[in-house]
């Protein structure tokens, strides 16, 4: 929001929330009542063009996010090196709402100017009367309007809003108070109106130069540079026409559009523009650090991903029910990434001066559960510990990936196969016992464990063991693995699970497997605290749901704008948090297969850094 919001920064349908595009229903059945009631030879299917270029400016734009997200993750060509935060993207969430304003005034023109009706699919007349009004006028319109938007009397109450975004992304570009975008409506809609009015106006060309003018917004804002060094040498007159972003560091400098023409004439270019354009095309490279890899969950978690949908990705993960309508996408998503097969960059953060990476693997839970996928699995896991190894990273840890003995034996079997790793890897078994034991309350005198015996699961219970507490294990070929690995002086606190204590004990440590079954079978007011990765489904209203094990990230922490699958703003799996202070106290062991840390060293340190219980 501007600093001081003036008349019309609102937008009329701002109060329908996430159901906006609502208003185009009436339109749309305006269309189709008009199409079915009018004779074959007379109707006017252009009717149809608003609806169909809004589908392909959402499409178009969402893939300038995916491909600028990826490429500020993993580039070392960037403009900007500052983080975004979540305040962002909460602010630039409604970045469609310029999509659906331009379809509502381009259907209502259709009808009100009868020249807009019957249009043909091109023209090349009225593509080069566009092309050349948009050189001339508009160009030099939309300087002198948007030199005047940075008069602090204007700049405080509306365009202030726009630059709230130091460092932007593609949708920064679309990001303006209402008034605003009525403004730019009536600049670009000059070349249009012209080539109309003239009998030359055609579907092709309109919908190209509002594509065009999504493209150029687009590259202007997407924080890293496209056009070639090698371009302006070889033809120096193109740093007058083609534009290379500064704007939204040295804010009252660059005022033109996509020709920096005006903005030479009028001695309003940045000096620092050429420089700035040669150091983000050299690059600068940022030395990695930690690389915690991971990998989507369900098919429609693709889109929770940092390079997904902003807003999706930057709330605790659920699935929508418009998901479902997009199962053609989301099924073409799915072979791309098995076809490709190859771990891909989510995400970068930044602690101090530790650089952090995230890494996906090309797989889905569902694939983890699949005898024919396990060697592929380890082979994809495998070969991104060797590629962070020969990249010079510290430390890699599983998190996800570490699905216990069936799969790679807790990462044992990346150490047997490479003995002479330099990086040191970590599964975060530690941590994540560590969270769990400091969430059971400090009274409870016994604790019943549901599920798959973890390595987790094994120091949780050795240090209920140590301060007395009774571990109840309630399957039996759990309890008996549990038990043998218990020390001797120990076993009278371990239990068989009978119907007398599972009744009695409030206290449960579950994996996501805990039915709704088993859940009854657990007395009112049970604490359900998870031990695997994943979540427990919550059929209970009298009973209490933990999240995974999770810490609160620091404050100090940037460039963290999207939540981690279910877990909420700020917090992150102790899995991947473990791989981080791994770094931070460069400890020089691995952790993974039957090693294990001191956990209350762990959580201290954990803690000393700023880490904090969720």
């Amino acid at each position: 929001m501007a600093s001081k919001p003036g008349l019309l920064t609102d937008w009329p349908w701002s109060f329908l929330g996430s159901n906006k595009y609502l208003v185009l229903v009436p339109l749309l059945g305006h269309a189709a009542a008009t199409l079915l009631t009018t004779e074959s030879k007379e109707r006017d299917y252009g009717l149809l063009f608003p609806f169909y270029l809004l589908v392909l400016r959402l499409i178009h734009n969402q893939l300038w996010i995916t491909l600028s997200r990826f490429q500020t993750a993993r580039s070392k060509h960037r403009i900007q090196f500052k983080s975004i935060e979540f305040q962002q993207v909460d602010r630039e969430r409604h970045w469609d709402d310029q999509v659906i304003m331009y379809s509502i005034l381009i259907y209502a023109g259709m009808f009100i100017f009868p020249e807009g009706k019957h249009l043909p699919f091109w023209n090349t007349k009225g593509a080069v009367i566009i092309t050349l009004l948009h050189v001339g006028p508009v160009e030099f319109i939309y300087y002198w309007a948007h030199r005047a938007l940075h008069h602090h009397y204007l700049y405080s109450r509306y365009h202030s809003h726009h630059h709230s975004s130091f460092v932007t992304e593609p949708v920064t570009a679309t990001v303006h108070p209402f008034a605003e975008h009525i403004l730019y409506f009536f600049i670009f809609s000059l070349p249009v109106m012209v080539a109309v009015y003239a009998g030359d106006g055609s579907i092709g060309a309109v919908g190209g130069y509002i594509v065009w003018n999504d493209i150029m917004n687009n590259v202007g804002h997407c924080n890293f540079e496209f056009v070639p060094t090698w371009a302006f040498k070889m033809i120096p007159f193109l740093k007058y026409l083609i534009f290379h972003s500064l704007h939204h560091s040295q804010i009252h400098t660059n005022f033109s559009l996509f020709m920096p023409l005006y903005d030479h004439m009028y001695g309003t270019m940045d000096k620092t523009t050429d420089n700035l354009y040669e150091i983000s095309t050299i690059g600068r490279e940022d030395k990695i650090d930690v690389v915690h890899l991971t990998h989507p969950t369900s098919l429609h978690s693709i889109y929770q991903l940092r390079l997904g949908f902003s807003y999706l990705a930057s709330q605790p993960y659920t699935s929508k029910w418009y998901l479902w309508s997009m199962w053609p996408v989301t099924t073409f998503l799915m072979l791309v990434i098995w076809i490709f097969n190859c771990t891909f960059t989510v995400e970068k953060q930044k602690l101090d001066k530790l650089e952090m990476q995230v890494w996906a693997i090309p797989r889905y839970s569902f694939h983890y559960s699949m005898e024919s996928q396990k060697k592929p699995i380890n082979y994809l896991i495998e070969k991104a510990i060797l590629d962070a190894e020969s990249r010079g990273i510290k430390v890699i840890s599983l998190g996800l990936l570490n699905q216990g003995e069936e799969l790679n034996t807790n990462g044992e079997i990346y150490l047997q196969k490479n003995d002479k790793l330099k990086i040191r890897v970590v599964d975060g078994s530690t941590l994540a016992a560590a969270v769990i034991f400091n969430t059971i309350p400090k009274e409870t005198s016994q604790v019943l464990f549901a599920g798959h015996i973890t390595k987790t699961c094994y120091l949780v219970a050795l240090e209920l063991c140590k301060k007395g507490s009774q571990v109840i294990v309630q399957r039996p070929e759990e309890f008996k693995k549990l038990k043998s690995r218990v020390p001797t002086e120990f076993q009278d606190c371990m239990v068989r699970a009978s119907s007398s204590n599972r009744f009695k004990c409030k206290v449960w440590l579950v994996d996501n497997e805990l039915n709704e079954r088993e859940q009854r079978r657990a007395p009112t007011g049970t604490m359900f605290i998870p031990f695997s990765m994943f979540p427990v489904k919550e059929t209970r209203k009298d009973c209490v749901y933990h999240s995974t094990p999770s810490m609160k990230i620091p404050p100090k922490l940037e460039n963290v704008h999207s939540c981690e699958n279910w877990l909420p703003r700020r917090v992150m799996s102790a899995w991947r948090v473990a791989g981080i202070l791994h770094a931070l106290e460069g400890w020089e062991w691995h952790e993974c297969g039957n090693a294990v840390l001191d956990i209350n060293k762990v959580w201290s340190s954990a803690l000393n850094h700023g880490f904090q219980p969720s």
